[in-house]
């Protein structure tokens, strides 16, 4: 990895605009404001602030308003050694932003009547036991659909022994066929919140069970199209298999960003997308109304929480304003995409990650939302 300077930084920290970067005209009701040069240079100083602290190579953020896409900039480096600008064209590993659109995925099933909440998914009749569940210990027998999007089902947190980190050379199903055994629960599904990737991972199988196509191309027909984005793909593990407009990922305090099993992390973080497709995916999904992948039913359902974690319902972190979001981390790399109560939507990814960067991160997109009063966020 190429040694990067906070100096190095600064010098590149150029930014590219895309074309949602114009002058302020006169606006029917419904057309989305977009920013002035003013707010856009305070934005911009937001950004500069913030990758300083951090010591960001590159930045990349995109807002929605009024239900149509508003402003994207990209800010600093996509590619040190090729001096490469980072654009709004860019893709990034999501990280954990990619649970939502797996719940997404799971509530098309709900609504196909292939699929209930309440479905089992290892025990006796469950979507997956003939797969997984004959060998399994008899505590995940309750495991639910419900359990598995909410992080309710008892264990596989995320912590130090996270299995989807562990034994990088294993497929999906061997990865668990071995956390089943290695990896007993630690409480009753549905008594105790603990943040599971591999319940997602669970989710994953049990969506190619139910269609009989991999959960990316489920995922592809079936939620992006009809969000209209067409470029998100899941990501490679090394840094020869970036694709098109992928930036590159850079570690910091000994984290190596291309030393991980992002395939394997399919359906709980292994998406590439440009902050702009994260914000299409905000509009269709994440709101009621015309235009929306999902009917206002579902929704309701997808985003209401309840005990043991009134933050987290399926699949999306919520609050009582209410706002809907979910953040994102990997080595390389921290995300967030937010819908707020007012109907913003915004996206903000980094290609670096450091101590106390996601929270900084949620904060910046905040104030760079602020920084156009009109938007009212």
């Amino acid at each position: 990895m190429p040694n990067l300077s906070r100096r190095h930084c600064l010098q590149t920290l150029g930014l590219t605009l895309s074309a949602a970067a114009l002058p302020r005209v006169l606006h029917a009701a419904d057309e989305p404001v977009r920013p002035e040069k003013g707010e856009r240079d305070a934005i911009a100083a937001i950004a500069k602030a913030f990758m300083e602290k951090y010591e960001v190579p590159g930045l990349s953020v995109a807002f929605a308003h009024r239900e149509k896409p508003a402003y994207s900039v990209g800010f600093g480096m996509a590619d040190v050694d090729a001096n490469e600008a980072m654009a709004p064209v860019h893709r990034f590993r999501i990280a954990s932003v990619s649970k939502p659109i797996t719940s997404v995925a799971l509530f098309t099933l709900v609504e196909q009547g292939k699929l209930k909440l309440s479905d089992k998914v290892l025990g006796e009749g469950g979507i997956l036991h003939e797969d997984y569940g004959k060998d399994a210990p008899p505590d995940v027998a309750s495991i639910t659909i419900h359990h598995l999007l909410t992080h309710t089902c008892g264990g596989w947190g995320n912590n130090k022994s996270d299995p989807m980190f562990e034994h990088k050379n294993l497929d999906h199903h061997d990865l668990i066929v071995r956390t089943l055994k290695d990896h007993p629960l630690e409480h009753a599904p549905g008594t105790n919140y603990s943040y599971s990737n591999f319940g997602y991972c669970l989710l994953g199988r049990t969506i190619e069970k139910l269609t009989g196509k991999t959960y990316a191309q489920f995922v592809e027909n079936s939620v992006l199209a009809k969000s209209g984005i067409t470029d998100m793909k899941i990501a490679g593990d090394t840094r020869e298999q970036r694709i098109e407009n992928e930036v590159v990922y850079y570690g910091r305090s000994g984290e190596n960003p291309y030393g991980m099993n992002i395939r394997r992390m399919d359906s709980h973080g292994g998406w590439l997308a440009s902050p702009s497709d994260l914000v299409e995916f905000l509009i269709h999904t994440a709101n009621s109304g015309a235009g929306n992948v999902l009917r206002d039913e579902t929704v309701k359902t997808m985003l209401t929480a309840g005990p043991p974690n009134p933050g987290y319902a399926c699949g999306w972190c919520v609050n009582p304003v209410p706002n809907r979001w979910h953040n994102g981390s990997l080595p390389g790399t921290s995300t967030i995409a937010v819908r707020t109560a007012s109907g913003m939507c915004w996206a903000g990814f980094t290609n670096a990650r450091g101590e106390g960067i996601d929270g900084a991160l949620d904060r910046m997109m905040w104030d760079m939302a602020k920084a156009v009063p009109a938007w009212k966020a």
